[in-house]
Order: structure tokens, then sequence, then C-alpha cells
């Protein structure tokens, strides 16, 4: 039997028609590569996978998608208009591609004689999350004036996450090693599926209602782009962008960013990460707790130190102008006077003397005999009313030292009193100081282990307390704690 010999045209034929008769509409899913728009306004590019190329054009007469409103593929009507894919297509992007096996005769290839073109897979979702980012950037999400700081070794929390997930049992392990000791109240949500982000923002809105917590903490593990869907709603990025509370994102893995993550006042790489960011290391706490303890207690001795050094010197001061002192200085000086004035007066009595003896020798050249003696006994008259009023001067002498003395002392006691109310003064001031001293006065200081309480939120129920007082320390078990009635809340 002889074989048919065919043309390459009549093969080409057979072959197209064979082709088109089998595939005459279809789906095909690849990632675009070798794109090109000349002026002819055809798009031409190639659907490639991992073991094979397919040749691809889409003719301009059938560009019409742009104006579809709904979605070819599963029927579903956009509530807004869409990107046209022809703007969205490009090198590396996954699509879904509708059409037609065809022959191109001219270059004896097969081609995809394309219809409709959109994203496949997370692609749509990589476009919905950009668009979603776009408008809530606009609306101030993500802006860095609006996030407030966490708090610093926070005392409550409020945990939103699944209750049954990897990211509780993370985030709670490593809270219990980290900071002063916290309360975490859990509020369960589920974190994956279609009711996942009605959830999350009915635990969130709670969260603000109990106004209880101090910062809000939102964690899941991590999972592809359409298990971390939910925390890519713009309603979980609005409830979280009006939370009354600092919120804390810890979603997925480090290189999984989510509208929720950006919104958030702060973002942790991983639930665990969440845990560093809120608590420090007990042992850095442990370290603060010292070194501020030492610098308390050298500031109180350098102060103390001070207050001896001033004291010091006001008794210093005090002994220099005692009475006792006073009159010392007072005799010493009245010491000295009376020897200068009676230095004085010897030498004012011997320069007497030596001028009558001087006088008497020359009158006794110049008058004679009897006439000396005349004057001789009227010189012992003057020098006997001398001797007789020399007394008297020294008692005048003696009642002006007097005088002055007894002024002098009156000074000196003003001046001691006033420094003795000075010290008194300082004394009180002192003892006011002592952080000891309300303890005899019917004052006590309560304690725990972790330091002094100055709240009754740091003794729940069955807390272990030490309550000191001025001649010793009471341990006891706290069975019920009273908020002051001004705050109207009771909690036991």
């Amino acid at each position: 039997m002889q074989e048919t010999i065919l043309t390459v045209r009549e093969l080409t034929e057979q072959l197209r028609k064979s082709l088109e008769g089998r595939f005459p509409f279809v789906w095909v899913r690849g990632e675009v590569t070798n794109f090109s728009r000349p002026g002819s306004g055809h798009v031409y590019f190639s659907l490639k996978d991992q073991d094979a190329q397919l040749q691809c054009v889409w003719f301009r007469h059938m560009q019409r998608q742009a104006e579809q409103p709904f979605d070819p593929l599963t029927g579903e009507v956009f509530d807004k208009p869409r990107p046209s894919p022809l703007e969205l297509l490009r090198n590396g992007l996954d699509v879904l591609c509708a059409g037609r096996i065809s022959v191109y005769a001219p270059r004896g290839q097969y081609q995809l004689a394309v219809e409709l073109v959109q994203p496949a897979g997370e692609g749509l979702l990589a476009l919905a999350f950009e668009e979603s980012k776009r408008k809530l950037a606009a609306l101030g999400y993500f802006s860095s004036q609006r996030k407030r700081p966490l708090p610093r070794d926070p005392q409550r929390i409020a945990l939103i996450t699944s209750p049954t997930g990897a990211a509780i049992h993370d985030f709670l392990e490593l809270a219990r090693t980290r900071g002063s000791g916290s309360r975490i109240r859990l509020f369960p949500a589920l974190v994956q599926g279609a009711e996942a982000a009605p959830a999350i923002v009915r635990a969130l809105a709670e969260a603000n209602a109990q106004d209880w917590a101090q910062a809000i903490v939102l964690v899941r593990g991590g999972g592809s782009l359409e298990d971390l869907w939910a925390f890519n709603e713009e309603s979980v990025a609005q409830a979280i962008f009006e939370s009354r509370l600092p919120v804390l994102a810890g979603i997925g893995h480090e290189v999984d960013v989510t509208l929720a993550d950006m919104t958030a006042d702060m973002r942790a790489a991983t639930p665990s990460h969440a845990a560093q960011l809120l608590w420090p290391l007990r042992m850095e706490l442990h370290q603060r707790v010292d070194e501020t303890w030492a610098a308390l207690r050298r500031a109180m001795e350098r102060r103390l130190e001070g207050v001896g050094h001033d004291l010091r010197q006001c008794e210093k001061a005090l002994s220099w102008f005692s009475p006792q002192r006073h009159h010392e200085r007072l005799y010493e000086r009245l010491a000295s006077l009376e020897a200068g004035l009676a230095r004085s007066g010897r030498y004012w009595l011997d320069d007497k003397a030596r001028k009558a003896d001087f006088l008497e020798r020359a009158l006794r050249s110049a008058l004679g005999t009897e006439k000396l003696d005349t004057l001789d006994a009227r010189l012992e008259q003057l020098a006997a009313r001398l001797h007789a009023a020399l007394p008297r001067l020294v008692a005048d002498k003696e009642r002006a030292l007097q005088h002055g003395v007894q002024h002098w002392q009156s000074t000196a006691r003003g001046y001691v009193t006033e420094q003795l109310r000075r010290l008194e003064s300082l004394t009180m001031a002192l003892e006011a100081r002592d952080p000891l001293m309300p303890l005899t006065r019917g004052y006590a200081l309560v304690s725990t282990p972790e330091g002094l309480v100055r709240s009754v939120d740091q003794v729940p129920y069955g807390t272990s307390i030490e309550v000191r007082l001025a001649d010793g320390s009471l341990s006891a078990v706290v069975n019920g704690v009273r908020r002051r009635q001004s705050r109207n809340v009771e909690e036991s």
C-alpha cells in the first residue's frame, strides 16, 4: 500500500482542524513571559510553567474585558470597577487565559487565541491587597504620627487569637519568662476563614469596651496569603485604627505583612517577638532594680553626710558662741584690762615720782630748804588726795567694764537662743526626711517579694505580703481587696 504524501500546507491544515476541534475553548494557567504590544494593538506573549511554553496572541478586537462588571470564571459581580487586565498584564504575572487553540500556518506553530485574561490565585489577592493598601494609606491608617507607644512592662494585656493555635502557645510560653508579672485576658476569635474578620472585629470592640487592658495584642501563626487574608480585610484595619487602646500585631512570620500589621501601633515579626517587645528580660529588671536601689542608697548616704556635716558645723558654731566660752573671753579681756590698767597706773605714778624728784631737786636749789619744806608738805597733801582719788577712778573703770560684760552676755544669750532654734529646726527637718519616721506614728510599709505595694492591683487574692511596723514586721496573706469608695469599684 502506497502512503499518501502530504504537502506542508495540507498537513498544517489537518493539524489545525484537529486542534480546533479538540480544544474549541480552553482555560490555561501560566506565567506571562515575552510580553510585547506593537503598534497594531495586538498583544503577544507566552505562558510558561516548569516544563513547557505556550504562544499566545490577544487580538485587539477581543480586548474588551475591562468593560465587563463580573468575573467570567466565577460569575462574581464586581461592586466597584476593577483594573483592566490589559493594564495589569506584565512579565512574571500568574494569569488565567481563556481562548481557542489554533495553528499559525506561516510559522507552523500552534497558539492560544486569547479572549479572556485575569490574574490567577494569589494574584487576585495581591491586587486586592495593593488596592486596599493604597486606599487605607490615603485615609491615614498607616501614618506614624497617629501611632501610640506601647506601655513598658504592662500589667494587663488583652490577647486576641485562636485559643487552639500555636501562636497563643508561643506567646504565653515566652511571656511567663519575662517582665515583672502580667495578667493576660484571652479574647478568642477565628483567625482564618470567611468568619475570621467579623470575629476579630468583635474581639477588638469587646477589649476596648471592657477598658481593662493597657494594650491589645493580635497574634496568629504563619500561613499563605489566603490563610492570612482575614487580617487584610478593611474592616479589621478600621477596627484597629479606631481602637482606644494601643494595638500590637504579631501576625505570621517575619516576611508576612498584612494591613493589620501596617495599621497597628507596633508590628512584631512573630507572636514570640510580640512578647519580647512587651516585656523585658527579668534579669534586666532585676539589674535595673539593683541599680536603682544602689543609686537611691548612694543619694541617701550623700544626703545624710551633708546633713551631718551641716550639723557638725552648727555644733562648732554653737560651741564658739556658747555662754561659757563667751564668759571665758570676757574674763580674759577683763584680766587683760586690769593688767593694762595696773601697768598704766604704775607707769603714771613712776612718771609723777620722777617729775616730783626732779622738781624737788630744782626747788631745793632755787628756793632753799624752808620753802622746799613748804612745797614738800603741799606735795604730800596732793599725793594723799591722789591716792584717795585713785580707788574711785579704778571703781569707775570697773563699773564701765562690768556694764560692757553685761551687754556682751545679753547679746551672746540672744545669739545662742537663735542658733538653738535653728538647730532644732534642722533636727526636725532631718527627722522628717527619715523614711522610717512615719512608722513611729502608726503607719506601715507593705511589700511583696517583687517590691513595695503602692496599689491594690499589685496584690490579688492569695498574695503573701510583709507588713513592716516601727518595732518589727508581720507576714500575712491577702484574703480580700477593696478599693476606695470614690472609685465606685470593688474587687475581691
